[in-house]
């Protein structure tokens, strides 16, 4: 939309309930006017951001969203319906997309990207028609979910997960969960199944140690313990991405897969609890477009 001879318009949305969502933002506004993006505030701050980016649709050249993951989650459809580019500011707690898209965690650095670095298209994943960035989830981690308060996340950060999975862990019982993939169905007990669309979720875990945000793949993973204890043993390689290795976790990649449950469970997307079982899963190839670094490549002051 923006010529050569005027700023692109920016849509700028912030989170006020993100861990970092009181950030003084002018500094940030000053990065973007120097980059040649104009911030423009939303008219009613309060309302919600998918309301507001499909408002912007025809007045604006790109989304700003400065939030965390949970943000990012909320605002996925509306990404996924128009055709605006995002841009990120690392607000929350555990702030997964930026990790795996190699974004710094500084706001102030992560506006500079937005400003220097083209956008580029990533995948979604969906399930029952609620998009995710990270990963969904049933099981131990979706009542991780339940657990983790905001002001848990708040008061502690990323510590707050495991303030809040040390609560749960001994609670957790195996259940029945049946696989429908790739022309097979597999009956299995598992404490929690997994099927990530990029690398990072859950505050410092890792869905495969090889996956990226714009593979064209799901990465699977189900945790088929006997006791909640070989959680503990398996911590290192679940943030890793190694679990795949182990001989009580099964692991594959596919592009869809439908999870069934002998009663319906929560599913977790992003840290949010979005819907429940039977849960069809796919990923949707290039959904969105983001300026991110390109794959493998690393942001100032951020990881690949």
């Amino acid at each position: 939309m923006a010529g050569d001879d005027r700023p692109r318009r920016g849509l700028l949305v912030v989170n006020p309930r993100a861990r970092s969502g009181g950030l003084d933002l002018d500094e940030i506004r000053a990065v973007l006017r120097r980059g040649g993006i104009e911030p423009i505030d939303p008219p009613s701050p309060d309302r919600d951001c998918k309301d507001l980016i499909r408002e912007a649709q025809e007045t604006c050249d790109l989304v700003i969203l400065g939030g965390g993951d949970g943000t990012l989650n909320a605002a996925a459809q509306a990404l996924a319906e128009g055709s605006l580019p995002l841009g990120i500011l690392p607000l929350g707690t555990a702030n997964d997309l930026a990790r795996s898209l190699g974004l710094p965690s500084d706001p102030v650095a992560a506006a500079e990207v937005i400003t220097r670095v083209p956008a580029r298209a990533i995948d979604l994943g969906c399930v029952n028609g609620h998009y995710f960035f990270n990963v969904a989830s049933v099981g131990f981690s979706a009542d991780l979910a339940g657990e983790l308060t905001s002001d848990l996340k708040k008061r502690f950060g990323t510590i707050g997960y495991a303030v809040a999975a040390v609560r749960l862990l001994r609670r957790s019982r195996p259940f029945t969960v049946y696989i429908e993939h790739d022309g097979t169905v597999e009956t299995v007990r598992t404490i929690q199944v997994s099927v990530g669309n990029g690398r990072h979720y859950g505050g410092g875990m890792t869905v495969q140690e090889d996956a990226s945000v714009d593979d064209g793949l799901l990465h699977f993973y189900s945790l088929e313990v006997a006791h909640w204890w070989r959680l503990l043993a398996l911590l290192p390689a679940l943030r890793r991405g190694t679990q795949g290795r182990a001989a009580d976790v099964r692991a594959f990649e596919t592009t869809e897969v439908v999870l069934r449950t002998r009663k319906p469970r929560p599913v977790n997307t992003d840290g949010e609890l979005t819907t429940y079982t039977p849960a069809h899963i796919r990923v949707v190839p290039k959904a969105v477009r983001v300026h991110a670094p390109p794959h493998g490549a690393q942001g100032p002051g951020g990881t690949a």
